[in-house]
């Protein structure tokens, strides 16, 4: 009996140690050796460790790619065979999960986290806000991070050495001080960081990690993913919320990304162009992760996904992780001392600099519109250097965003029952009612008549245009530069160039002018020329065609029968070559001491043979002759 071996890896290298370096949200670094079958999970539970987290599902770990693309690394895959970058491999600790209830978070050091994430995300334009909550926000930054005001150390103009919006007027930095002054004394870090991201949580762009992306018309749009549902911004106003209850599917196919929905009972197709194919089965993951977290009630209810309906295509993927509702429920049994919080000192940290920083941060391809786009945003500069969008763009009839009311009145803030409330959050909800700027509270059945009002306007987010550059580009580009737009930019003249040039060129029309003629003419003659039996099958081939469904059906059955016979043309012959063979197993034995085998053998098997052998051999002695 003849045995197969298969060449084992050497013992070199399994032990082989490879350096991976982890950047905190602080910016601080920590460095481990993992081995080429390491797992992603191994780093995330040793980032934890550092920290003494147990609050862990809101967190992953975020990788680029050489071409500039960034991923999630996947817990359940060793980090190795994610990694293409050469070693050592570098990557960066954030918050991917945003939790839809902060008031649940159990242990303040899962809130300080929460707390920098979105510091930094204040920083890096994602976390877009009207001006009274970017005061507000940056107020509470500076209270965590200063402490109270005091005139003898603080000097008329000390905001303006610390960097917190992208845009930071002199406006801005007189109504931070003024906030910082008069109504956050007294608070403590903690409390100043709760109140910062309970008023976040409030905001239109919480939550959000925007994916710059094209619409239908070649308008430059951001998609994102919140604990709600599916999001889409565009200039200063959120025209799109699909609810996660809504969504029935995402798919991607090559560089376009489909979001299926129902809307007003009806079924609602959105499609988007993103920049590179990587780039859009990122933005399909996170989107699937999102549903998944924020949508199942239970991790045994996740089911996997694929990117296409059509049979054997397309990418396969499924969350493996704890949804929200088991994660609060895990968080409120958390029964330990609380850890200690080792808050990083305030200054102008990495990330303050990171958008001259080339190996973090994510880059698009240029992307060349199919059509030109007829959609421009007209922007104009008030007296206090605050831009202003003079006319909205929609992208489609969708469902009514909620009414500002409803999105700036937080609620009534009721704190946990029981042993889980503790000192930071109680006085927080105090004092985060009480700094609500006397914002009014509408009863749930008033919103949702407000929601039906407004069905078919868009919800202004802030006053500035919605364009987070500094965490999309290498290197930073300013808006005369071109901003956002330079990731779609192309050195290649566009299609709607190159038509209005041949428009323009009347010899080159004549010339199109005649080819389209030609084909007009091929295509009477081969109407005519057509029989009665060949327009019945056209006109059923066009029905069929047209029928969305069968036809994806017919795809499919025609995809099965190919892979089949594939496989059988494969199986067969081997199994043949297996059974003439001298290999001795007990299974290829026993199908040689059959009947049906030897009746086989002796005559098809053997005569086939013969007349193959004397074939070949006619050839050669042909060829020597010649």
């Amino acid at each position: 009996m003849k045995m197969l071996r298969f060449r084992s890896p050497s013992i070199r290298s399994l032990d082989q140690e490879t350096l991976c370096t982890i950047r905190l949200l602080d910016d601080s670094e920590i460095s481990c050796s993992i081995q080429r079958d390491t797992k992603g999970q191994y780093l995330l539970d040793h980032v934890c460790n550092h920290y003494n987290l147990l609050e862990k599902d809101y967190f992953g770990i975020r990788y680029v790619d050489p071409e500039k693309q960034r991923h999630w690394l996947d817990p359940s895959k060793p980090v190795v065979r994610q990694m293409k970058a050469q070693q050592p491999y570098m990557m960066c600790f954030r918050v991917k999960f945003y939790p839809n209830e902060p008031m649940k978070i159990k242990e303040e050091l899962t809130r300080y986290l929460l707390y920098l994430q979105l510091k930094r995300d204040v920083y890096h334009g994602r976390l877009l806000c009207p001006f009274a909550d970017a005061a507000y926000l940056g107020a509470c930054i500076i209270q965590a991070e200063l402490g109270d005001y005091d005139p003898d150390e603080h000097p008329s103009d000390y905001i303006r050495d610390f960097k917190l919006f992208p845009k930071q007027s002199l406006k801005l930095e007189r109504k931070i001080i003024e906030i910082h002054k008069n109504e956050l004394r007294g608070q403590s870090a903690a409390l100043a960081e709760l109140n910062m991201v309970q008023r976040a949580h409030t905001l239109e762009t919480y939550g959000v990690d925007p994916h710059p992306c094209k619409d239908f018309t070649g308008s430059t749009a951001f998609l994102g993913f919140t604990a709600t549902g599916f999001v889409v911004f565009q200039g200063n106003k959120r025209i799109h919320l699909l609810k996660w209850a809504d969504v029935s599917k995402l798919k991607f196919e090559g560089k376009t990304f489909y979001v299926i929905g129902i809307q007003k009972e009806k079924k609602l197709v959105l499609t988007f162009h993103t920049s590179t194919p990587a780039a859009c089965k990122h933005l399909w993951k996170c989107g699937v992760e999102n549903q998944a977290f924020y949508k199942c009630a239970k991790s045994s209810q996740i089911k996997t996904v694929s990117s296409s309906n059509i049979f054997f295509k397309g990418s396969r993927y499924r969350y493996s992780g704890r949804v929200a509702k088991e994660v609060i429920e895990a968080s409120s049994k958390i029964q330990r001392d609380p850890p200690t919080v080792r808050r990083a000192q305030f200054g102008q940290s990495r990330s303050y600099n990171s958008l001259s920083h080339k190996n973090l941060i994510m880059n698009m391809e240029p992307l060349v519109p199919a059509l030109p786009s007829t959609n421009e945003y007209e922007e104009t500069a008030t007296d206090n250097g605050v831009v202003a969008l003079k006319e909205a763009v929609h992208l489609s009839q969708l469902e009514a965003p909620p009414t500002e009311a409803e999105l700036c009145d937080p609620g009534p803030v009721n704190a946990p029952a029981g042993d889980d409330v503790s000192p930071v959050a109680a006085a927080a909800a105090r004092v985060f009612t009480e700094t609500s700027n006397g914002r009014p509270q509408t009863s749930k059945p008033e919103l949702d008549e407000e929601d039906e009002e407004s069905s078919n306007e868009a919800l202004t987010i802030s006053e500035l245009v919605y364009s987070p550059c500094a965490s999309m580009l290498p290197t930073p580009v300013e808006d005369n530069q071109g901003g956002v737009d330079l990731l779609f930019s192309s050195p290649v003249q566009s299609p709607a160039w190159l038509l209005r040039e041949l428009h323009a060129d009347p010899d080159i029309q004549a010339q199109l002018e005649a080819e389209r003629e030609r084909d007009r003419a091929y295509e009477r003659v081969r109407q005519a020329g057509r029989s009665r039996v060949g327009g019945v099958l056209s006109s059923g081939l066009r029905l069929l065609s047209s029928n969305e469904r069968a036809n994806a059906c017919l795809l499919s059955v025609a995809r099965f029968v190919a892979v089949v016979t594939g496989v059988l043309l494969v199986v067969v012959p081997t199994l043949l070559l297996l059974l003439e063979s001298d290999i001795d197993v007990s299974f290829l034995h026993e199908i040689r001491q059959t009947p049906e085998f030897q009746q086989f053998h002796y005559e098809y098997y053997c005569p086939l043979r013969r007349w193959v052998l004397c074939k070949i051999g006619k050839a050669l002695e042909k060829l020597w002759s010649d």
